[in-house]
């Protein structure tokens, strides 16, 4: 009787083991097959819609308030190495004096292709109206020009009614970057692709970098404030 209790005993066992390495891996595998179907499904019904159109619509927007009180220096205070090119051709007034002002708009295509300028100035003339541009560099620098508006058309007529408007390509920006005649538009002209290194921005998307790190800023340049500008705006993200 002992021996057949011991025998039954081992059968149960037998049993539970052959269970444990047959059927439960079958049911987890199943299981397994399941959750991947569902999860495919679920991909499959919620695809992303895709539209190459909306290349041109605008994306990314940045903004800048002009203001005298950017401007890194007083007139004059200009560096007596500057070039007459350079040094201002009218009495100059203090930046806590000035009254001029600027809201300046910028927008990237999506697909990076453009770049919409349109600025608006308030107390200056645009007769005293020298030089406008894009620079690259933080508040402070007197960073590189990326874009020098005065190669793509007449400035002063283009703010003849106070708003100024462009359309940028990488034409502009290269345009800008060999405008140079001289050793010392080697470093103003043209914004290096990353600092220390050698090669320079070529394109709205390298542009739009530089705007995406707050290093971009509109800088006005009269008569009577010319090397370091009349009024200057850093580019924000709106």
């Amino acid at each position: 009787m002992r021996m057949r209790t011991k025998y039954i005993f081992t059968i149960i066992i037998f049993m539970v083991i052959f269970a444990w390495v047959t059927v439960l891996p079958q049911s987890g595998m199943n299981a397994f097959a399941q959750n991947r179907n569902q999860a495919v499904a679920s991909s499959q019904s919620s695809k992303v819609n895709l539209n190459p159109s909306k290349s041109k619509e605008i994306g990314f927007v940045y903004e800048a308030f002009l203001s005298p009180h950017q401007e890194p220096d007083e007139e004059e205070n200009t560096p007596k190495i500057a070039p007459p090119s350079l040094r201002s051709t009218a009495p100059s007034v203090p930046r806590n004096q000035r009254k001029s002002r600027g809201h300046g708009v910028v927008q990237f295509t999506k697909d990076q292709s453009k770049a919409f300028v349109d600025v608006q100035v308030d107390g200056v003339n645009p007769k005293d109206i020298v030089m406008f541009h894009i620079h690259c560099g933080n508040p402070d620098v007197l960073g590189p020009i990326l874009v020098d508006f005065a190669l793509s058309g007449d400035i002063q007529q283009n703010f003849s009614d106070g708003v100024f408007s462009a359309e940028l390509t990488n034409e502009n920006i290269e345009k800008t970057a060999n405008s140079g005649r001289d050793i010392l538009s080697i470093y103003t002209l043209g914004c290096p692709i990353e600092s220390g290194k050698p090669g320079k921005v070529k394109t709205i998307a390298g542009m739009e970098q530089f705007a995406k790190r707050s290093e971009l800023y509109f800088n006005l340049h009269t008569k009577a404030q010319t090397f370091f500008g009349d009024i200057r705006g850093k580019l924000n993200p709106v």
